[in-house]
């Protein structure tokens, strides 16, 4: 047939004969597809892993050209984050206990954010898990981890996970926390390889910030000694120096407040010379007992105290308030051994801070031991100083002695016995006169030998002193130990007639308050500027009834009225009486 349809079936027979041979001229054209696409994703794998590779390179070479510390752990924790593609990264610092974190860095979270989460994360929970085992850490979901603990209020969704420490000398420093893979993709075995990577090189590069800020540290606490040592020295007053071991130990720890208290001699108490900082007001001029407060209990030990919260330490005595918004603290004795201990330097950090560290404790030692020893030196360089007046006075007053008063006694007898021949009335009269004012010229001198000979009087015998123990034997009747806070050069500003006065009014004060006021508490302040002394003296008991006896009041009122000053006393609406005793001083 040759019509239409033989045609169409001819057509087909020719193209069942030609099907297969195009078939098997396609499969080479398919299999090299094939092969070039495999090739091709060979050479984009390779290509990534030689981008990671440089990613990783240059992130190694980032964190190690820092040397400042905190810059340093940023830079790592940036770096792992950008790593690994994660949208959220951390950095836990393990405190000294091994157990919890002390300082946390963040990456992909805002300031805003971290306020409103609330505290940084102490290390419970997954955080924890990773500083109980230092491995490796990978997980898909957080949520379903046994030690998962759960996020705060605020806290930004996250799932995937992966942890890895870092270690610095074989001790475990802290751990990078890696969270949120961007994409919805999970941290594969290829990300804890490049992160375990980057956190030998962390260590490395944490050891170095470590090393180079101690060695800061070092030139900054030598420049301090030598500083001290320097101005004790060139003569500079105890007091400056004080005052440079107080703002430089300040500054170098980071510290909010730093005090300085010396031994009250014959008291068995510390006086708080020097404070800054910090409620600085609050401690400076206290009197401080030596059994609950943080700097007696170093000056009895003659060694560092430390408290983790000095404002809520029990046992420490609160009263007065004087660590308000403090935390962490040390006190530090200055000397020790045969010089003994010449005072007690405190350091406080505000609430929440970091607590001093047992290698911030021994370099603080260290450096009050050298303060001390400067101090020794001066003072041993005064005591010759005083030593060699005092001879000078001793052949100055034998000399007077041997010399001038045998001469003038000589003359007046010479006078005495010449005036029997005077005949004239009023010649004989003068001769008289001048024998007598001799005789006068020799008291005077005699009493200048006996001043030049003199010593100062016996320890304990300072208006500070007395203060001290009148408050101590109040105690007994009050119930409690009244705070006591001094100021100002009360043993030398004041003279002895004022602070005869002065002490007796304390002490009837005080003894006022135990008969009537029904206190627990009192202060004693006792202040002086060289012109005016000024004693202060507070209770919260129940104040001054109108019809009540006056006849103590009226005793200290005579007293300043005396001495030219006044007395004056308020009871508030609250409660209690502040007493003000005010005296003018006059310079001796």
């Amino acid at each position: 047939m040759t019509g239409p349809a033989g045609a169409t079936s001819r057509q087909g027979r020719e193209d069942a004969v030609e099907g297969p041979e195009e078939a098997r001229l396609r499969l080479p054209q398919l299999r090299l597809d094939e092969l070039l696409d495999e090739l091709q994703a060979r050479l984009d794998a390779a290509r990534g892993t030689r981008d990671r590779v440089h990613s990783l390179l240059e992130a190694v070479l980032s964190v190690g050209r820092e040397l400042d510390l905190e810059q340093a752990l940023r830079s790592i924790v940036e770096a792992a984050a950008v790593l690994v593609d994660a949208e959220y990264g951390a950095l836990g610092v393990i405190g000294p206990d091994g157990k919890r974190l002390s300082a946390f860095h963040t990456v992909g979270v805002t300031e805003e954010e971290i306020a409103r989460i609330g505290p940084y994360p102490e290390g419970h929970g997954i955080l924890g898990e990773l500083i109980r085992h230092p491995e490796p850490l990978r997980i898909a979901k957080l949520s379903e981890h046994s030690a998962s603990y759960g996020f705060p209020a605020n806290h930004p969704p996250m799932n995937t996970f992966l942890g890895v420490p870092i270690r610095v000398r074989d001790q475990v420093f802290g751990n990078l926390y890696l969270t949120e893979k961007r994409g919805g993709l999970e941290f594969d075995e290829e990300d804890v390889s490049v992160t375990s990577t980057l956190a030998v090189a962390a260590g490395v590069a944490i050891d170095n910030a470590r090393l180079y800020e101690e060695s800061r540290l070092r030139e900054r606490w030598l420049r301090a000694n030598a500083e001290i040592t320097h101005t004790l020295m060139s003569g500079g007053d105890p007091a400056d120096a004080l005052a440079l071991i107080a703002e430089r130990a300040r500054g170098i720890t980071g510290s909010d407040l730093a005090a300085v208290a010396i031994p009250m001699e014959e008291t068995g108490s510390l006086g708080v010379e020097i404070a800054v900082g910090t409620g600085a007001d609050a401690h400076r001029g206290l009197v401080l007992s030596l059994d609950n407060t943080l700097m007696g209990l170093a000056f009895s030990a003659g060694a560092p105290v430390a408290s983790q919260d000095v404002a809520h330490d029990p046992k420490i005595c609160p009263e007065p308030p004087r660590f308000e918004g403090l935390g962490p603290a040390v006190a530090i004795p200055i000397g020790t051994g045969d010089s003994g201990v010449r005072g007690v330097l405190l350091l406080a950090r505000e609430s929440g801070g970091t607590v001093f560290s047992e290698r911030e404790t021994e370099t603080l030692q260290s450096f009050a031991a050298q303060a001390a020893i400067a101090l020794e030196l001066a003072q041993r360089r005064r005591d010759a100083q005083e030593i060699a007046v005092l001879q000078d006075r001793d052949r100055i007053a034998r000399d007077l002695h041997d010399l001038a008063i045998q001469r003038l006694f000589a003359t007046g007898m010479t006078l005495q016995s010449a005036g029997r021949f005077i005949e004239h009335t009023e010649a004989s009269e003068r001769v008289l006169r001048a024998v007598e004012d001799l005789d006068e010229t020799i008291k005077i001198i005699r009493s200048t030998i006996f001043g030049l000979r003199a010593r100062e009087g016996g320890a304990g015998t300072g208006l500070r002193a007395r203060a001290v123990r009148a408050a101590g034997e109040a105690a007994p009747v009050l119930g409690f130990a009244p705070s006591l806070r001094m100021e100002g050069l009360l043993d030398t500003d004041v003279p002895k007639e004022i602070a005869d006065h002065a002490v007796a009014v304390l002490a009837e004060a005080l003894t006022n308050i135990a008969r009537h006021a029904h206190a627990d508490r009192a202060e004693v302040i006792l202040v002086t500027d060289g012109r005016e002394l000024v004693l202060t003296v507070r209770d919260n008991g129940v104040g001054i009834p109108p019809d009540g006896r006056r006849s103590g009041l009226r005793n200290m009122a005579e007293r300043a009225a005396e001495l030219g000053g006044r007395l004056e006393w308020d009871c508030p609406e609250g409660g209690g009486t502040t007493l003000v005793w005010q005296v003018p001083v006059t310079r001796p």
